[in-house]
């Protein structure tokens, strides 16, 4: 089988869990905004976002770290596999049971520093959230390493359709919140104990196990400090700014700007299949000294990112109202505003999202985590400035505003390690950026002619139909391609 056969076989299975990930989580939000009212549904999200700012330092990169080496050592020491997964597991055992004695000493003090008691039960509750979702990341991340996306992909599958059951049984028993977070806790235990039992007896012990290479472990080590101060960075945009809409309004104003972000999580699903996909294969392109492969790889899917995303955006600005109450109620129309800000930053999502995580594989964390920071701390600044004086608008422009800046930055950092056809970007880009006007023409008009659910369908239905009509026009879209893909 060609390397464009397996990446493809990789991508479909990939993205076959997405799209189950992304119809599970649309469900489970919709039930959970349904089920709870808006200020326990806040409740739910704040104690989440304060959980994933802890689980930063539980995981601290290492992870991520060890699956660079195993991508890289098991094209040139397979030998040195074992050291480096046995090394990681141990070290990030180590930071997950700190964290998690943080957690259980100062619940308290966290909840009364948000100014919100009730968080108190939900955080003690999240030391077995911090524990098992971690692993769960962790597992996820040596398969990505080994290239195992299809097992990665099945178990990443399994973590959310229990996660749906178990939360939205509980909540249905009467559980609430509380209900849902032990739902969360329950399906991370689940896959957590497949992933690392697969690592364990089909990955780990494959290999001959030689002395270990001298300094390995150190740089193992070392490796985590940008890949964790990109994630703390990281964390400071998706997170923080939930935790300061909280502290400076209210769990209701949490609940909308939640709603909005996971209006975006759930179209970006494709887009975050394919970086998942296609990461370790630059790094190990690399280590082959095949650069000009990987280069080709990422700029068509640099560009068939934004053949998809761009439009999408569009779309969310356009139909954001009547979407919001149509699908989640009445009461979340306070989030209208905020998603259609958010639009925006879908774009940038497309781009990272399959070349940030790449970087990491390219040895060019550090970069990363330099921009990483400065564009985070920024977006803390501004959410301070602007959630105060602008309520909760000003957190999704504060997070537009800088995610600009680091997209940016990662095309840069990438442009220098592959050289990409700048003039073929930017000629694709206008093409581009004329079949999204198109398409929004035509979608307002349905939108100002039509209302309710049937005019919500119409616009969608008919903007993708006329995204396809252009984009073949074009040539932007060509059909021998998709039907290989789809075939192979």
């Amino acid at each position: 089988m060609s390397d464009s056969s397996i990446l493809i076989s990789r991508f479909k299975t990939e993205i076959s869990s997405q799209i189950l990930v992304a119809i599970s989580g649309a469900i489970l939000t919709i039930l959970l905004a349904r089920l709870l009212d808006p200020t326990e549904y806040g409740l739910l999200f704040l104690t989440i976002s304060v959980l994933t700012v802890l689980e930063v330092f539980a995981k601290l990169g290492i992870g991520k770290s060890a699956a660079r080496y195993i991508s890289e050592y098991k094209e040139k020491s397979p030998s040195q596999i074992p050291h480096i997964i046995q090394t990681s597991f141990y070290v990030n055992l180590s930071t997950i049971l700190f964290i998690v004695l943080i957690l259980f000493l100062f619940h308290n003090q966290i909840a009364n520093l948000l100014d919100e008691p009730s968080l108190s039960d939900l955080l003690l509750l999240g030391i077995l959230y911090l524990l098992f979702g971690t692993l769960a990341k962790y597992s996820r991340y040596i398969l990505q390493g080994f290239e195992e996306i299809e097992v990665a992909a099945v178990i990443h599958t399994l973590d959310r359709i229990t996660r749906l059951l178990f939360v939205i049984g509980f909540v249905i028993l009467g559980y609430g919140a509380i209900g849902a977070l032990a739902g969360y806790i329950l399906s991370f235990i689940i896959a957590s104990a497949a992933g690392l039992i697969f690592i364990y007896y089909n990955l780990y012990g494959q290999y001959n196990k030689e002395t270990i290479e001298n300094g390995l472990r150190q740089r193992i080590i070392e490796y985590t400090l940008p890949l964790t101060a990109t994630s703390t960075a990281n964390i400071l945009d998706k997170q923080i700014d939930t935790i300061l809409v909280g502290f400076f309004l209210s769990p209701v104003a949490v609940g909308y700007y939640t709603i909005s972000k996971q209006v975006i999580e759930f179209i970006e699903k494709p887009v975050k299949a394919l970086g998942f996909t296609l990461s370790p294969t630059y790094g190990s392109q690399k280590a082959a000294g095949d650069l000009d492969h990987a280069t080709q790889i990422y700029q068509t899917a640099l560009l068939n990112s934004l053949l998809i995303y761009t439009p999408a955006a569009a779309g969310i600005i356009l139909v954001s109202d009547p979407l919001i109450p149509l699908v989640f109620g009445q009461e979340y129309s306070g989030a209208v505003l905020v998603l259609q800000i958010l639009g925006i930053y879908a774009v940038l999502q497309s781009i990272t999202k399959i070349t940030s995580n790449g970087l990491d594989f390219l040895g060019r964390a550090r970069e990363r985590a330099v921009a990483k920071g400065i564009t985070s701390v920024l977006n803390v600044i501004l959410n301070i400035v602007f959630i105060p004086t602008i309520g909760v608008v000003g957190a999704a422009i504060s997070t537009v505003v800088t995610y600009s800046l680091y997209t940016g930055t990662n095309l840069y950092i990438i442009n220098k390690e592959f050289k990409l056809d700048i003039t073929q970007i930017i000629r694709r880009s206008i093409l581009i950026i004329i079949v999204t006007g198109i398409m929004s023409i035509i979608v307002l008009i349905i939108s100002l002619i039509m209302d309710g659910w049937l005019g919500l369908i119409s616009s969608v239905g008919t903007g993708i139909v006329v995204w396809g009509i252009v984009s073949l026009y074009l040539g932007l879209v060509d059909i021998d391609t998709i039907k290989s893909g789809l075939y192979s």
